[in-house]
């Protein structure tokens, strides 16, 4: 399962240009990402505008660009594009995998044309040599829908787009190398991994184009979570948590054991809760049934706190039997109680550690939190004069590392104002 190593931003939003992590011509003191990784700021830093970035990448992918721009109340690309920059929307990943498969960058920029037509300026996938040094070769090269593509698992060359490498591998009559094949999309509004990777020839951008659709935002709702859907068992949580009792009836029947777990723990967490439970109403609906202790008749999922309902989604979220590679929560705080925002913060460690080679990003503005974090796993989100925002990594900070090897929380040493830019 791949790791996301380095995460870089450029003309999105508020963000100019941010990069977070290592890539493969990072010098040796830039560390790769950790497995949790949190991100805070104050209102308006930039905070909201990281995480949707990813999103966006998401739905890129599965919608194609331009609708991407529109979706989610983005507004368009005028609207998502950052204000007073110049070029296209970029975005590059650097990630890897088990030891036995190189490093892997993807880049992508998105722009306009002269009418005003969203589209895919350039798309690259690149891997680093069996050796793990040198230039990455690029085994897929896009240029508005036009490229080359090497199938296998084998192949790559490297193209100095400076010199019309690209241009010149194009104008050929024939492919000289094994394995290489010109391209031309039909549709650059399409992401190239996208259209390829649906095909064997080409296994290697099939397994990033499974990777990233295996990517899951939460935008998780309490008032979605109350809905009362169609029976029906469902295996995963959907991203706003509308499907909870349909998730609720599958756990109940194909993983009864790890649900009585999952119970017992969120006795521990949430005082009173003593059995949950799912009934099907006479026009079919699914309701969710929270028995309280020293009540007899159940609460329903209407009646619930939105903080016991989000408490509960996330736990039943990290068991689940198929874990998502990569899981992006914004602001996992509101409506707990604050002491339950450290044992979050700890279960969501423990869940990339149990399901080794998944990761989690937050986006959070609550000491309580960061109280249980490293400062390898927090990074400080920040808008300047200018409106654009920096983001920095608290382990830069010596005296912070150092303040907290000395046993002081990271949470308050942020709510002292210790991390802020001085």
């Amino acid at each position: 399962m791949p790791i996301i190593e380095g995460f870089r931003v450029k003309n999105y939003k508020t963000l100019k240009s941010v990069e977070l992590g290592h890539f493969y011509n990072s010098d040796k003191s830039q560390k790769s990402l950790t497995p949790l990784t949190a991100v805070i700021g104050k209102n308006g830093s930039g905070k909201s505008s990281l995480f949707d970035a990813f999103g966006f990448l998401a739905d890129c992918l599965k919608e194609g660009v331009e609708d991407a721009c529109n979706l989610k109340k983005r507004g368009g690309y005028d609207k998502i594009y950052t204000q007073g920059s110049e070029g296209p929307i970029e975005f590059e990943i650097y990630f890897s995998f088990k030891e036995t498969v190189s490093p892997i960058t993807y880049q992508l920029a998105i722009s306009k044309d002269s009418n005003g037509r969203v589209y895919v300026e350039k798309e690259i996938l690149r891997q680093r040599r069996n050796s793990g040094y040198g230039f990455p070769l690029s085994f897929l090269h896009l240029n508005n829908g036009k490229g080359i593509v090497y199938e296998g698992e084998k192949g790559g060359e490297k193209i100095d787009e400076s010199k019309n490498k690209l241009s010149d591998i194009l104008s050929a009559k024939k492919n000289v190398k094994p394995y290489r094949k010109k391209v031309e999309l039909t549709d650059n509004r399409r992401l190239g991994i996208s259209t390829l990777g649906v095909l064997k020839d080409h296994p290697r951008i099939s397994m990033f184009r499974e990777y990233i659709e295996g990517w899951f935002l939460s935008y998780f709702s309490p008032d979605a979570a109350r809905e009362l859907p169609q029976a029906g068992p469902q295996k995963h949580l959907n991203i706003s948590g509308s499907n909870l009792s349909n998730v609720v009836q599958f756990m109940k029947q194909e993983h009864p054991e790890t649900f009585q777990q999952i119970l017992d723990r969120i006795g521990q967490k949430i005082p009173g809760i003593k059995q949950i439970n799912t009934e099907v109403s006479p026009d079919g609906r699914l309701l969710l049934q929270f028995n309280d202790r020293g009540f007899v008749d159940p609460f329903y999922a209407i009646q619930m706190s939105d903080g016991t309902l989000k408490m509960f989604s996330y736990m039943l979220l990290l068991e689940d039997p198929t874990p998502p590679p990569f899981l992006c929560i914004e602001e996992p705080e509101n409506g707990l109680y604050h002491k339950l925002l450290e044992i979050l913060a700890i279960e969501f460690r423990e869940y990339t550690k149990k399901t080794k080679g998944s990761q989690i990003f937050v986006t959070t503005h609550q000491p309580y939190f960061i109280n249980a974090l490293v400062p390898d796993e927090v990074w400080i989100i920040e808008k300047g004069d200018d409106g654009f925002s920096t983001i920095r990594r608290a382990s830069d900070n010596e005296t912070i590392v150092y303040l907290t090897k000395e046993d002081l929380k990271l949470g308050d040493l942020w709510y002292s104002d210790y991390l802020e830019r001085r």
